[in-house]
């Protein structure tokens, strides 16, 4: 099953492959990259179907006159240029607590947290799948809970969530040898410290 399984990701790479010669280029990129109004209003029409859509094509003008006004910075002219750099600091915050937070040693040692609860040897994948499912489906209620609460609100609450969930499983993984019902408390705490990090950061 677990071939088939993998192959399945070909399927969409398939799809894409036969369906996008048949979609037109993004009006912005024929506009902005390649200056060719006629074919920037033709892919709007085949969009958006006939009508005035000059206010579209405004909007893409006036972004046009932006990015020329905007002067491309060189890595070490970014990190010299003052008024950019709380957005860096921020943006290398934010990356390094993503790349520390835990996810890879939640997914590197599941398969023995399930193994020690004395799930089945064969069930165990499945388990592990089901992991990777959790984080799928909270990626996509972070979707439409970010419109709602912001990036902020979501990034803070899943960071504290995560650090609270981390410090109970260390705790059970402790104790699992002297409480048998710790095991399972450990694998739920595995699939809950999954969902934080989806609808978290």
């Amino acid at each position: 099953l677990w071939p088939w399984l993998l192959a399945s990701s070909g399927l969409s790479a398939l799809v894409q492959l036969v369906t996008l010669p048949f979609f037109p280029d993004s009006p912005s990129y024929l506009l902005i990259q390649k200056g060719n109004e006629e074919a920037c209003r033709k892919a709007i029409r085949k969009l958006w179907g006939e009508g005035d859509h000059q206010a579209e094509i405004d909007d893409i003008m006036k972004e046009k006159a932006a990015m020329t006004s905007v002067k491309t910075l060189r890595v070490l002219e970014l990190i010299k240029e003052r008024s950019l750099r709380w957005q860096l600091y921020i943006l290398m915050t934010v990356m390094t607590t993503l790349q520390l937070c835990g996810i890879n040693a939640i997914y590197f040692y599941s398969f023995e947290v399930f193994h020690t609860a004395k799930f089945e040897e064969y069930l165990i994948p499945y388990v592990s799948l089901g992991v990777g499912l959790c984080e799928c489906l909270s990626s996509i209620l972070c979707s439409t809970l970010i419109d709602r609460f912001g990036r902020k609100v979501l990034l803070w609450g899943g960071y504290t969530l995560m650090c609270s969930v981390l410090a109970l499983l260390t705790m059970t993984l402790s104790l699992q040898h002297q409480f048998f019902w710790m095991h399972y408390f450990s694998v739920i705490l595995i699939f809950l410290f999954v969902i934080c990090y989806g609808i978290g950061p």
